[in-house]
């Protein structure tokens, strides 16, 4: 019998609804928490003890109708189900569901790619498809279109692009290539949004995004509102010409220069991909660890940043963009962009061939072209231990902006003992600053200070007027707690809207601090 159960959720009552459950899915697509393959939905890289989320169970559905009958006997026996597509969401909470007792469905079975239409640049595509899953498609049958990954390959093309996620193409913003969904709702029923809602409107619903009255597809992107079992998706024609590029910067105060030179280029399509400024420590990871220059804890000092740097040929910030397009308007377009760049002081700047033998260099040069890879799990070595958690807020593309966040992030990690490892992945107008706060999680002294750093950079950044777009599952409260402007009427809407279409209070409760009316959130500032 299990030993954990859902809050409220007595023992006869969760093996009644697991056991209406199995009849749906087949024994083996029940997992209970006495079963082993259960410690595959843990969240094993936070700071918060894994027992906080730990599921009572998982559910595997195979199709959308195993999803609608599922979410049927959640509603009949009132059990909170956490839903995931890959669970590959690493430092943001991974597998694991919000709190203790809920249970996960897993919809990584559900693993189609529904259709790729070569005409109108489009595709289909289930919740468990991955990343190298949908490359490897598109190299099997010879496509020709790219795809816009997230750093971590095995991580879910519909669960990233739910969850606000960026890529690094010219297709980069996820959520804008995103066109149509498939949603289970509470009590089971299907729903198509957009020109999906008409009866024989397939032909144009991944192709218009918005049909008739109010646009919805939002409503169930980082929320609790439905479960979203198809998404239609916009590639990018493999471009006839690519020219990738690195300009390395010698000093951290270049980051201001940087991004005031790139902002016109990006808001004129001139560089058209998400470009990305990195520091030096994190493309330093896939070279050396951190215990090869310092023993001990605390932050490494300037002198040996510098001396990282000498060795392995980086910049204190190392820009990473590209072109695409006609080779005669790549040729145009990076005439401009080169006289840009080396007005910076000491910047050098580096095309592929001048760092063809270069693993971090290549790395992002593959993301660029739509190519998954694991080389960004080289940070796991960093430290040891395994232990990360992302702190993502948003700024305007801005130089002063990036700068005040630097050092206001680089002030708390120190403060705390840890090194800052971050970068910025500049959109059109905003960047979104990604620091890669990494612990030993074996280490409970350290597991505490990194959990104690991130609960102060929610307020710090909340205090100059800077939200995160996405967290880890521990600090969801508290950040939805920072967008209170007028008392708080955006979180009450959310609530609002959560009860009117989850009266029940079965889907995903906490996800993003949206809870069922009348439950306790709980706080975790």
């Amino acid at each position: 019998m299990n030993s954990i159960l859902p809050k409220g959720v007595s023992k006869e009552r969760f093996a009644a609804a697991t056991g209406a459950m199995r009849k749906v899915v087949g024994d083996p697509w029940v997992i209970l928490d006495e079963n082993p393959l259960i410690a595959g939905y843990m969240d094993t890289y936070s700071a918060a003890p894994e027992s906080s989320t730990a599921a009572s169970a998982a559910v595997c559905p195979g199709s959308v109708e195993e999803v609608q009958e599922i979410v049927r006997i959640a509603r009949q026996y009132r059990i909170p189900i956490w839903s995931i597509s890959t669970g590959k969401n690493f430092a943001y909470g991974g597998p694991a569901p919000r709190t203790a007792g809920q249970v996960v469905l897993d919809l990584r079975r559900m693993n189609r790619v529904i259709e790729v239409n070569t005409d109108l640049g489009y595709a289909i595509v289930e919740p468990g498809v991955a990343y190298v899953d949908f490359y490897n498609y598109m190299k099997r049958h010879k496509l020709p279109y790219w795809i816009d990954c997230a750093a971590n390959g095995m991580g879910g093309v519909m669960g990233n692009t739910l969850d606000h996620g960026v890529g690094y193409t010219a297709y980069g913003d996820h959520l804008l290539m995103q066109c149509g969904m498939e949603v289970v709702l509470s009590d089971g029923s299907l729903m198509r949004t957009g020109m999906g809602a008409l009866p024989n409107g397939a032909a144009s619903w991944p192709v218009y995004k918005y049909g008739y009255g109010p646009y919805i597809d939002g409503l169930f992107t980082q929320s609790n509102f439905g479960v979203v079992t198809k998404i239609g998706l916009w590639l990018m024609p493999e471009p006839p010409a690519f020219r990738p590029f690195m300009v390395q910067l010698q000093n951290e105060d270049d980051l201001y220069e940087v991004t005031e030179k790139l902002r016109p280029l990006k808001i004129n399509m001139i560089i058209p991909n998400a470009a990305i400024t990195v520091h030096l420590l994190w493309e330093a990871s896939v070279y050396t660890t951190k215990h090869e220059w310092k023993t001990g804890s605390g932050p490494l000092p300037q002198r040996t940043l510098r001396q990282i740097a000498e060795k392995f040929n980086l910049g204190m910030w190392n820009f990473y963009a590209a072109l695409y397009g006609l080779p005669e308007v790549v040729e145009a377009n990076w005439q401009i962009v080169e006289s840009t760049f080396r007005s910076i002081k000491g910047a050098k700047i580096y095309r592929e061939a001048d760092r063809k033998d270069d693993p971090s260099f290549n790395y992002r040069v593959r993301l660029m072209r739509g190519e998954p890879n694991l080389t960004e799990f080289s940070l796991m070595n960093w430290v040891g231990g395994g232990g990360h958690i992302n702190f993502s807020p948003i700024s305007p593309a801005s130089g002063a902006d990036a700068m005040k966040q630097f050092h206001m992030i680089r002030k708390a990690c120190e403060k705390y003992g840890f090194d800052y490892i971050g970068e910025f992945v500049i959109g059109w107008r905003e960047q979104h600053h990604i620091l890669m706060l990494m612990f030993n999680r074996y280490d409970a002294d350290e597991s505490r200070r990194a959990h104690d750093c991130f609960a102060q950079l929610i307020n710090d950044a909340a205090a100059e007027g800077y939200g995160e777009y996405r967290t880890n599952l521990h600090f969801m409260d508290q950040i939805a707690g920072t967008y209170n402007a007028n008392d708080g009427a955006l979180l009450r809407m959310q609530r609002r809207i959560k009860h009117a279409l989850d009266p029940a209070g079965i889907l995903s409760p906490g996800k993003n601090g949206i809870w069922p009316l009348g439950e306790s959130p709980e706080t975790n500032s």
